[in-house]
């Protein structure tokens, strides 16, 4: 019997990470679930992420606060219903995933319950962030996969890449954008080479962000906007894409790329220092080291300008190296492994692409402007984040926005019909590519100009280079597309040119600098601020 080329469930799940697999679990006793997983299925950014996730246990803290700070960090764009939505939800989101097996760091207590070690981060007022020591994410990735595994309704397809999706109105079988529906999608499986038709009564898009749209990024090579650009094609709105997130601490040495160094060491003491060694965030901000993230990425990037350096330096070294050896081991050891040792030693770091804080418009469910079609996590826009994330509230909306719309979905599930057959791919009219280089030259040329001109700087100038050299890319990409089989290089490279578009539009709209986006031309902010959206045409 040949392997299938057309799948059918009730819910098609693009993305495997924290969003991903919660929502899964969460419709799993009630639906037939297919998960497609771009690489092995634990491979995405939640894997990386190291800080933790932002909740309300302590008794000194309060719901109050952790709004109040992710409004301020969010520089007056957050909405703030969804804030406080997220923060009264995080203690819920928090329990499942000790229910779940979720190894948090604890610390002695004469209390039969754990006590949880909460530390703290920038942006915070509190010690309010729940950790497994500095490697959270791998923690929760890892205990979802396992669950996931062992459950009879999730279907897992792994190193299949999503391509399109199919509406009712593509296939003319809607009257107006109103009463479009998702249907399906076409998937790329890389391992047989051909594509393959999913047939589902619901999608949800889980694909996380678009930082590889930037030649250095903290992000795993997954990260390149598939779900932003997808949903764009099928007639989403987007908003706030000019907001992305630089890290300020990303470790800098020729033999380690793309290693994040988490927040949490600034949290627990670790000083920004110059190449001299004297400290330089307190000339930048009065909550020094602890100043949300764009305040701290410009201040590197500001120093290392003026200065001409090639990077700053982090150190906790004055710190018991037992506490650096209990807090930070997955630091210790990659930073040992290039000769750094930071018990007695400054890590080199810089800047880095790390987290996209618009996305695909969706309300308070996880539903886009498309009928059955929804969107969790990175991938999403849902008003949290505003022009600035505040650190490790990313994995609390995952597991919140999984939450949320889990219980929508199984809600319309027994009311919603099998979705008609679907035509299959067609690719009679294309040949195999002899021109892969093309791609590859994209590529790079893409990265290279989105960081030199759409980066933590911008200016009208730079914007508008930027754009001329996309214009050019998507026509070139196009024709390629239009005239080769598909394979994995020109479907992120066709993604990426896409959202690359969608971030240097949204930074030509705003006229101001706020949060995230900071521009020479437009160097203060306007009253009464507004998201940034964009519709299809």
């Amino acid at each position: 019997m040949k392997d299938p080329v057309e799948y059918l469930c009730d819910v098609l799940i693009i993305g495997s990470g924290a969003a991903g697999l919660s929502l899964a679990l969460k419709l799993a006793d009630h639906a037939n679930v297919h998960v497609l997983s771009k690489g092995p299925l634990a491979e995405g950014s939640t894997l990386y992420a190291q800080g933790g996730i932002a909740a309300v246990f302590d008794k000194t803290d309060s719901i109050e606060s952790h709004v109040n700070d992710t409004l301020i960090a969010g520089a007056d764009l957050c909405d703030p219903k969804v804030v406080e939505l997220t923060a009264c939800q995080a203690p819920l989101a928090i329990q499942w995933l000790i229910d779940l097996g979720v190894p948090f760091d604890t610390e002695e207590s004469t209390l039969a319950q754990p006590s949880y070690h909460l530390t703290r981060e920038g942006g915070h007022s509190h010690r309010r962030i729940f950790h497994a020591a500095d490697a959270t994410g791998r923690a929760v990735q890892l205990t979802l996969n396992q669950q996931v595994q062992q459950h009879p309704n999730i279907h897992i397809l792994e190193r299949v890449n999503a391509l399109d999706l199919i509406t009712s109105e593509k296939l003319g079988l809607s009257h107006s954008q109103k009463d479009n529906k998702v249907l399906g999608a076409y998937v790329w499986n890389r391992d047989k080479e051909r594509v393959e038709t999913v047939r589902a009564r619901f999608i949800a898009m889980a694909t996380g962000g678009a930082s590889k749209v930037y030649q250095y990024t903290s992000n795993p090579d997954v990260s390149s906007g598939d779900g932003i650009a997808m949903a764009w094609r099928a007639g989403c709105r987007v908003a706030n894409m000019e907001f992305n997130q630089f890290h300020p601490t990303s470790l800098f040495h020729p033999d380690d790329s793309n290693f994040l160094l988490t927040e949490a060491l600034r949290g627990e003491g670790a000083l920004l220092k110059r190449p001299d060694g004297s400290r330089f965030m307190p000339d930048y901000d009065e909550r020094g080291e602890l100043a949300p993230r764009d305040i701290v990425a410009r201040a590197i990037d500001h120093e290392m300008k003026r200065l001409g350096a090639e990077c700053m330096f982090l150190d906790i070294s004055h710190k018991a190296p037992d506490f650096i050896l209990k807090h930070f081991p997955t630091i210790y050891e990659r930073c040992l492994k290039v000769g750094i040792d930071i018990t007695r030693q400054s890590m080199p770091v810089v800047p880095a692409a790390h987290y996209t804080c618009g996305g695909v418009m969706v309300d308070d469910k996880g539903q886009t402007d498309i009928a059955g079609l929804y969107a969790i996590g990175e991938v999403s826009y849902t008003g949290l984040h505003g022009a600035n994330r505040m650190a490790s509230n990313s994995l609390l909306e995952c597991i919140v926005f999984a939450r949320a719309a889990g219980q929508d979905i199984l809600a319309k599930l027994a009311t919603t019909p099998e979705p008609p057959i679907l035509p299959l791919w067609d690719e009679s009219k294309v040949a195999d590519s002899d021109e892969e280089v093309v791609i590859h030259h994209n590529w790079h040329e893409l990265r290279l100009f989105m960081w030199d001109y759409v980066g933590i700087v911008r200016s009208n100038k730079r914007l508008e280079r930027a754009k001329r050299r996309i214009d050019l890319l998507q026509q070139e990409i196009q024709e390629y597309y239009a005239n080769f089989r598909v394979s994995n290089n020109l479907l992120e490279l066709r993604n990426l040119v896409q959202v690359a578009e969608l971030i240097v539009r949204s930074a030509m709209e705003r006229k101001e600098s706020r949060g995230l986006h900071y521009t020479l031309d437009y160097p203060e902010q306007q009253d009464n601020p507004k998201p940034t959206i964009l519709k299809p045409e």
